[in-house]
């Protein structure tokens, strides 16, 4: 019937003698565009008063493909409608401006139909990807990679289908298609590479756009921006971009830090010798400090026992993990582990321990005010007065009160000499 209608509008214009030809012609041309003009205003309306229906319910899909139809559908009727007005001018001008064939006809419908289907896709992507519409929406990089995919096959298949109708045959391009793609493949080896890399990226999914990654084979840190077919962008922790070839990722390991459910504090903390009367006390406390604090994850591994004799400390291991894996959330809750940490220790009498030496004097030696030592014991005298002064003002090679008595007891050997 809509074939039919160029030439039912051609023998009712031969029928209407009331004017001209040329203004029957032009009167018939009008009224087409004229009312193509009023049927694309309807259908808008139409279609837009049933995706405002639809909205209402809880099926998304009906609104996308609705939505995705719109102007498809008014750009059938103009194209429809503009269709006959040109074949009812080229019938009675003969001018080849109007000069419309089937083909053309055609190749307009298969563009609707692939630009309906992209919209349709685009919409599909927005509702699998959005956390407002879906309960459980899929991975955005997951999302994104079938939709490129999808767009891909659509755009191919219409444009074969396009060519079919231009008189092309299929076979022979699908045949040039094979033979050119094995040389484009060895010309375009790296770039292939990258492409299924990408294409693993999207099947595996290590990571995703937001997520932290490293990798210990390169040096490659940072935050995902961007996942291509053949770069994928990451921007690192000095804001600069860094673009890694999606092929590097089939040959290294990468580290997913995004994806941890705890982050770790694992510190060693020493007190001194003379504290180990107290050790017991101090890790019984620490490890019921960890055990009933908020942030810390008591269904995770928590260690707090002595450890290890050390040069200068009796080493204590604390071992545990935050509920946080947020970065800085994490440094806060560790300061506060530490700080009551050095609470428990001081609330027992004891210290932190920290690097010391101490300095044995072989009997008879002096240690002068100038740093040279003296013998004789007619400097001891001089040398005990040094001795103080140095340790007055922090300048003797030597630590703690126990080294200034030890000092002492050879000057007064030395003197009974």
């Amino acid at each position: 019937m809509i074939e039919e209608a160029p030439s039912i509008l051609n023998t009712w214009i031969q029928d209407w003698n009331l004017l001209s030809e040329s203004w029957r012609v032009g009167l018939v041309v009008f009224a087409l565009v004229a009312g193509t003009a009023v049927v694309a205003y309807i259908a808008s309306f139409i279609v837009g008063a049933v995706e405002r229906r639809f909205q209402k319910t809880d099926n998304l899909w009906d609104d996308a493909l609705l939505h995705a139809a719109r102007k498809p559908v008014v750009a059938f009727v103009w194209l429809q409608g503009v269709y006959w007005a040109a074949e009812v001018a080229h019938h009675y001008s003969e001018a080849e401006i109007f000069s419309v064939n089937q083909t053309i006809l055609q190749i307009g419908f298969v563009f609707l139909l692939v630009w309906t289907l992209l919209r349709l896709i685009k919409q599909g992507e927005q509702i699998l990807a959005s956390p407002l519409k879906m309960k459980k929406p899929m991975d955005y990089t997951t999302v994104n990679a079938v939709s490129k995919l999808s767009r891909t096959v659509v755009i191919i298949t219409a444009v074969l289908i396009a060519m079919q109708s231009l008189g092309y045959s299929i076979s022979g391009v699908l045949a040039f298609g094979g033979v050119g793609g094995i040389a484009v493949g060895f010309a375009a080896k790296d770039l292939l590479a990258n492409f299924f890399g990408g294409f693993i990226i999207h099947l595996d999914r290590p990571f995703k756009v937001g997520d932290w990654v490293r990798s210990p084979d390169r040096n490659i840190e940072g935050v995902v921006e961007h996942i291509g077919w053949r770069l994928t962008t990451i921007r690192t922790f000095d804001k600069r971009p860094l673009y890694v070839p999606n092929a590097a990722f089939t040959t290294i390991a990468v580290e997913n830090p995004s994806r941890m459910h705890n982050r770790r504090i694992s510190e060693t903390i020493g007190i001194r010798y003379v504290d180990v009367s107290g050790m017991t006390e101090v890790v019984a406390d620490i490890r019921s400090m960890l055990e009933n604090h908020e942030d810390i994850d008591q269904d995770q591994t928590l260690i707090v026992n002595f450890l290890a004799f050390n040069d200068s400390s009796l080493d204590i291991m604390v071992y545990t993990f935050t509920k946080t894996i947020e970065w800085v959330r994490f440094h806060e809750v560790k300061q506060d582990v530490l700080l009551r940490i050095s609470e428990i220790i001081e609330s027992h009498g004891a210290e932190v321990a920290f690097p010391t030496r101490t300095l044995h004097l072989p009997d008879g030696v002096r240690v002068a005010s100038n740093g040279k030592p003296a013998k004789g014991r007619s400097d001891s005298d001089s040398s005990d007065e040094a001795v103080d002064e140095d340790v007055e003002q922090g300048r003797a090679p030597v630590s703690g009160s126990e080294h200034s008595s030890e000092t002492r007891g050879d000057s007064n050997q030395a003197d009974g000499d």
